[in-house]
């Protein structure tokens, strides 16, 4: 009887709570969503076994076991990661919202359980995601919400792969699946775009020794390129970045921030349309260099592409091995604060 009470008591303080708190309604969507996503998963190994699975998908459902596999192969924390696929039902996940002030380059985060201070935030509520921009929008923020087709849970849960990741370009589905196991095996506590970056690493070199070692050289190369892409995209963003951050420096008024924005847009379409989009060998420009400069946008981008020419160089430093140079940066980070791990690697490479 005491313990039915004192659920009585704890139920009804909980309801109080998800009226009141905007913080526990989002965490309980969040919560309800992740139950189901691990209530729906099935064993990838039946999907490719069901005479009901076409044909493609049966192909790219092998590409994912045999890339999981590989990762473990490489010492990647794979546990029990992408051996199951859950429909999600829709065609987004989830949308991700990130925010910034419009006269600095300075990131809104939230703060969450284990993996500290977050420069962003995924709502599988779409309305929620909404009326959370909208309020940050009114604030002056400069806001950006965009769709993710996958997330990691750091091996707490034995991921799935969920239906919005099945991409149909193989590379970037082998990529997926290195990237977000990567996440398993290096994190930083509250160093994003540290973890973001070297997942990054993690995943297209890992693909380009996956298809190479399975005779799929062009895939391969597409793979190499795609993280050349990215290193060069990374020089791009930094080198916008520090252009506006001297604006916002010496600008003495909004009227002067809204003037120079506009001129380092016009300096970025230039590039983009110019040398930075002459030396990219996957990536199309299209309506990326018609964008306005959004801080929020610039910081999400950002987040996957920071720094990458260490990355690279330490990648290069260890043999173009993979594994050794993700084995040894797990190593190199270890009990590192998350402000100090670019430092650390940066002090590593001299």
């Amino acid at each position: 009887m005491f313990f039915l009470a004192l659920v009585g008591v704890l139920m009804a303080g909980y309801g109080t709570a998800y009226v009141a708190s905007e913080d526990v309604r989002y965490l309980t969507r969040a919560g309800f969503e992740q139950a189901k996503i691990l209530e729906a998963r099935r064993p990838i190994r039946d999907l490719i076994a069901d005479p009901k699975t076409d044909a493609e998908t049966r192909a790219l459902l092998r590409v994912v076991l045999d890339a999981r596999d590989f990762a473990a192969e490489l010492g990647y924390a794979a546990g029990e990661t992408y051996t199951t696929y859950a429909d999600v039902g829709r065609d987004t996940l989830l949308l991700v919202l990130s925010a910034s002030p419009k006269d600095c380059l300075c990131p809104h985060t939230w703060k969450y359980p284990i993996v500290g201070h977050i420069p962003y935030k995924g709502f599988f509520d779409p309305a929620m995601a909404r009326k959370e921009a909208a309020r940050l929008e009114q604030k002056g923020y400069d806001i950006y919400l965009r769709p993710a087709g996958a997330y990691s849970t750091l091996g707490w849960f034995n991921d799935p792969l969920y239906s919005t990741a099945l991409s149909h370009d193989s590379v970037e589905l082998a990529a997926t699946v290195f990237h977000e196991i990567a996440h398993n095996t290096l994190y930083v506590k509250s160093a994003t775009p540290f973890n973001e970056s070297f997942a990054q690493l993690a995943g297209y070199r890992a693909a380009e020794v996956f298809f190479r070692r399975r005779g799929s050289t062009e895939a391969a190369d597409r793979a190499a390129a795609r993280w050349l892409d990215e290193v060069v995209l990374s020089g791009y963003y930094a080198d916008l970045t520090g252009r506006l951050d001297t604006l916002y420096r010496h600008a003495p008024d909004s009227a002067a921030v809204d003037s120079g924005r506009a001129e380092l847009g016009r300096w970025a379409r230039a590039q983009l349309q110019g040398d930075v989009g002459r030396q990219l060998r996957t990536y199309t420009i299209g309506p990326m260099a018609e964008r306005p400069v959004n801080n929020a946008r610039l910081i999400a981008a950002r987040i996957y592409r920071t720094r990458l020419e260490l990355f690279e160089r330490w990648f290069e430093q260890h043999g173009r091995d993979i594994a050794l140079a993700v084995a040894s940066l797990d190593t190199l980070m270890q009990g590192v604060p998350g402000d100090s791990a670019y430092a650390r690697l940066e002090g590593a490479l001299r």
